[in-house]
């Protein structure tokens, strides 16, 4: 069977255009039993055969970062064989022995052969996108799932004093800028389904939050109250933006609609709240703040209302909190001498620490992070982490420290 996959990445359009393709549905895994998805369950045992050079790589990489490890054929649950001269062809079997005889003159053969699950050809793009598409269509066979191997990332990078918004695909590479203005920015968020980002510049001498569209290359001051205008995030209809102002003193949670009318100031403490995230049906909004002077995780209703705290037991110091897509999980960064990240079930209890590092963002598939880790000399750069079995790839390099990644969705 041919599939013919067009992609194209000469420019912002023709590098989002893949968003507007299905996006990954949340994984609804199994956890009754708690343990196995954090960190307890083994990778999936697959051989990748006969690719070679960045096709190779790039889907060794790709499945690690989805649940799977590579084996020699004898010892794996699947076979992805295939080649990528001139374009990618991929076949996806199942694995294990194969049944053998012995001919008159001696020699062994196959008598049984392996079950095959699909055989494709792409073209029309890159290698590398050939074999994204051809991890993703791996990933949906054997689990059922989207994978998350043509999603997208935006991040800051740091040159020096000056940073800038950058986006990539979700390995960091096909790297390109989004923001020239040579000054401060932070926190980058994306519209849902959409080519657009809101994040925070200060273009203008002060902390404002800006919309892009990411197809024209327009943008505009959506929020520029005094004093601080920061860390927006997008509601799951992408109706709706949460951010951070202190228009009012100290920084308090607000909520308005996607033009920036309707503004509702949704906590009203003295303390410093920061990085709002929405929970997955839009009705709740997760934060860091600090009641009694203790860092913790809360939530506030999108419509106003009672606060209440997300208990996050055994971690002290919880930031940068991310709600999984299928709504059972918090992300977020714990401080406690170094960063950690770790995961609390959605509505509180005991949090679980999985590796070393800051700012999450769950991928669509609810199962695997983008986050930070520092470098023995201060650099920073970004990793993804599949949270169920604990296999981290460091994504491709950028000059200059990067942070704050968000997944498109």
């Amino acid at each position: 069977m041919k599939f013919t996959y067009l992609i194209a990445c000469t420019t912002l359009i023709s590098l989002f255009a893949c968003l507007e393709a299905p996006q990954a549905q949340a994984q609804d895994i199994e956890i009754g039993k708690t343990a196995n998805f954090l960190g307890m369950t083994k990778p999936t045992p697959i051989a990748i055969t006969g690719f070679s050079g960045e096709v190779a790589s790039a889907l060794r990489f790709d499945l690690t970062v989805m649940g799977f490890i590579d084996v020699p054929p004898d010892a794996a649950q699947y076979i992805l064989s295939g080649s990528n001269n001139g374009a990618v062809q991929g076949q996806l079997s199942l694995g294990g022995n194969v049944s053998k005889s012995v001919t008159p003159e001696g020699n062994v053969q196959g008598t049984g052969g392996r079950s095959v699950l699909f055989s494709k050809a792409y073209n029309g793009a890159t290698l590398r996108a050939q074999a994204h598409r051809l991890a993703d269509d791996v990933v949906l066979k054997i689990t059922g799932v989207n994978g998350i191997a043509e999603t997208k990332i935006a991040f800051k990078v740091e040159h020096g004093p000056a940073s800038e918004i950058y986006i990539a695909d979700f390995d960091g590479h096909n790297l390109q800028a989004v923001t020239h203005d040579n000054t401060i920015v932070a926190a980058p968020c994306w519209v849902p389904g959409r080519l657009a980002l809101y994040y925070t510049s200060y273009k203008l001498d002060q902390p404002n939050i800006f919309y892009q569209n990411l197809s024209t290359g327009a943008r505009h001051n959506f929020a520029h109250y005094p004093g601080l205008n920061t860390s927006p995030a997008v509601s799951p209809e992408g109706e709706r933006v949460a951010m951070i102002l202190s228009k009012t003193g100290s920084p308090d949670v607000y909520v308005s609609d996607a033009q920036g009318s309707n503004l509702k100031q949704l906590t009203h403490t003295p303390e410093d709240e920061s990085s709002p995230c929405w929970s997955p049906d839009g009705k709740w909004i997760c934060y860091a703040g600090k009641p009694n002077e203790r860092r913790s995780l809360c939530k506030v209703p999108a419509d106003g209302g009672q606060i209440e705290r997300i208990p996050t037991s055994g971690i002290s110091n919880p930031s940068e909190p991310d709600w999984s897509p299928d709504g059972k999980w918090i992300a977020f960064t714990a401080q406690m001498g170094g960063f950690e990240i770790c995961v609390v079930p959605a509505a509180g209890g005991i949090a679980t620490p999985l590796v070393a590092g800051e700012d999450p963002s769950w991928a669509p598939n609810s199962r695997t992070l983008v986050f930070v880790r520092r470098g023995s000399n201060g650099s920073r750069y970004l990793s993804l982490l599949d949270v169920p079995t604990k296999q981290v790839k460091d994504a491709s390099r950028v000059s200059g420290n990067a942070s704050q990644p968000s997944w498109a969705r």
